[in-house]
């Protein structure tokens, strides 16, 4: 027996990156990730449309925001992620696709800084 696919399901089989990103964003916020920002990375590069970079206060919170999160894409949007690092708890990547999230405990964001390489000088942080 197969697995239903969206369609069978009745689950959006077709969503845009920006609803993609608004539904990561509810989820990550539901979760209580801290100081959640978003990055367009449309004509940027080839690897998404956005990036969301988001904290949790412990590696047991950024593992669990990252699991959560996989699981909602899942069961709700009919749509696999790729996780990296959860088994360390202190960067984990989520492949979404259209939106690559990264969930750091906070002296590691700060240590990479991701924001900064990313965001245009002198752009104020999108905050979500």
């Amino acid at each position: 027996m197969t697995a239903p696919n969206a369609a069978m399901t009745g689950l959006p089989t077709d969503v845009s990156s920006e609803d993609l990103l608004d539904f990561i964003l509810a989820s990550l916020s539901d979760d209580k990730a801290e100081d959640m920002i978003s990055i367009d990375l449309r004509g940027k590069s080839s690897m998404a449309d956005y990036m969301v970079i988001c904290s949790g206060r412990s590696t047991r919170q950024v593992a669990s925001i990252s699991e959560k999160l996989k699981d909602r894409l899942k069961q709700e949007l009919g749509r696999g992620a790729k996780l990296e690092g959860k088994d360390q708890g202190d960067w984990v990547l989520i492949d979404a696709g259209d939106v690559i999230v990264h969930v750091f405990r906070p002296e590691v964001r700060e240590f990479y800084q991701l924001e900064k390489m990313w965001m245009p000088a002198g752009a104020a942080t999108a905050r979500a």
